[in-house]
């Protein structure tokens, strides 16, 4: 039932129907005999839902209009995924494959891939709901997702082994990519990643409930021509190391792509959200766990680098008002539980490296120190030989 209110929400012109269904329960009141006060409003209501939906239809419209896909729209059976890929792999370099934190589009990580674009094939892949992909099957879920990102790059004519680059969410979202499709890893790059471990056993964080709240409203929101973002961007800037990763962010990204990603939010970017982030919850966790979750030697011999902070001081978790409200012993614990299970990938390959991110990063370290990032993912993705070969160490 809930999957199929995301699916049908996801699509744009649902604000429409919302409109008729309140017109709808109108013409029931009325011909229940309710007062005609009570169906004028909800009469009046209808009529505004309706023009507001349209003016977001024509919003949308002419964002897109402005913004047409700068790469291929994939044909994945019904549904379309968008795939930018940029440059020539050069002599003893392999392609590379970004995937960003949260449920992001490619643009979000859009500063490494340029820098990469004249060194390699550089390619961002729009997950299903974001940017210039059409939503696709619900429910979303980290496992579906490495099954329809493989797909996509098959049907776009972009042929492995890749460095598998991701960043948090994204992270998780690579490490499932590798553990199915080994063949097509040269490099498994994990900037931060997500694991699970946190969900599950981690205090409950009113941050993941917001995110999953906020998705919700802001696609309904959205459906109406209306963004919620300021509004989040206000809240969270009340915090200072919220507020410094923020203009980091869209630092590192530049003017042209923030504002690409503030023309393109549609409702189906807010709704799969919605339905992704269900594994974000310790129930969630356990419906998908063995799907999702990349565990000790799970990846072999595979190549994997973790990248990011080994900081037990990071000001990321010092902000969270969990650690700050059960007093000192309960921040110390946070520190030593999210830094601990950071370093469980490391066990998931009998290769791994470890890199640590500049001291005092924090979790959105490839936006804080954008240079730093960028000459580490260099002696790899530069220096790569060809697949077959033997990567650096």
């Amino acid at each position: 039932m809930l999957n199929g209110v995301l699916s049908l929400l996801s699509h744009d012109a649902s604000g429409l129907l919302l409109a008729a269904l309140v017109a709808a329960l109108a013409g029931l009141l009325h011909a229940g005999g309710a007062p005609i006060a009570v169906v004028g409003i909800l009469i009046v209501a209808a009529i505004a839902l309706a023009l507001l939906a349209l003016w977001h239809l024509w919003k949308l419209a002419a964002a897109r209009r402005a913004h047409p896909p700068p790469g291929r729209l994939v044909d994945l059976g019904g549904y379309r995924v968008h795939v930018l890929a940029e440059g020539a792999v050069r002599e003893g370099r392999v392609p590379v494959v970004w995937f960003a934190g949260g449920h992001a589009p490619g643009h979000a990580i859009h500063h490494l891939h340029r820098a990469f674009r004249g060194e390699t094939r550089s390619i961002l892949i729009d997950r299903p709901g974001t940017g210039w992909s059409d939503a696709g099957p619900f429910p979303r879920t980290t496992a579906r997702e490495a099954e329809e990102m493989v797909l996509a790059l098959e049907r776009a004519g972009e042929p492995g082994p890749f460095i598998w680059a991701g960043h948090s969410f994204g992270g998780l979202l690579a490490a499932n990519i590798a553990r199915r499709r080994p063949d097509l890893v040269h490099t498994l790059v994990l900037l931060d990643p997500t694991p699970l471990e946190t969900i599950v056993f981690g205090p409950r964080l009113g941050a993941l409930a917001e995110m999953r709240r906020m998705a919700w409203l802001g696609g309904l929101a959205q459906l109406f021509g209306f963004s919620l973002a300021r509004r989040q961007e206000v809240k969270a800037r009340r915090t200072p190391v919220y507020a410094r990763a923020m203009d980091a962010t869209k630092a590192a990204l530049g003017p042209e792509v923030v504002a690409l990603g503030e023309a393109e939010a549609s409702a189906a970017s807010f709704f799969t959200q919605a339905s992704i982030y269900r594994e974000l919850t310790p129930e969630g966790v356990a419906v998908v766990a063995w799907d999702t979750v990349v565990y000790d030697r799970d990846l072999g011999d595979l190549p994997v680098w973790l990248v990011g902070p080994k900081d037990d001081a990071d000001a990321d978790i010092a902000a969270l008002p969990e650690a700050q409200a059960g007093g000192g012993a309960q921040a110390q614990r946070m520190h030593r539980f999210f830094a601990a299970t950071r370093e469980r990938y490391l066990a998931t390959s009998t290769r791994s490296r470890r890199v640590v991110a500049p001291k005092g990063s924090g979790h959105n370290f490839i936006y804080e120190a954008p240079e730093w990032t960028i000459g580490v993912l260099h002696e790899l993705i530069c220096a790569a030989p060809l697949p077959g070969g033997e990567p650096r160490p």
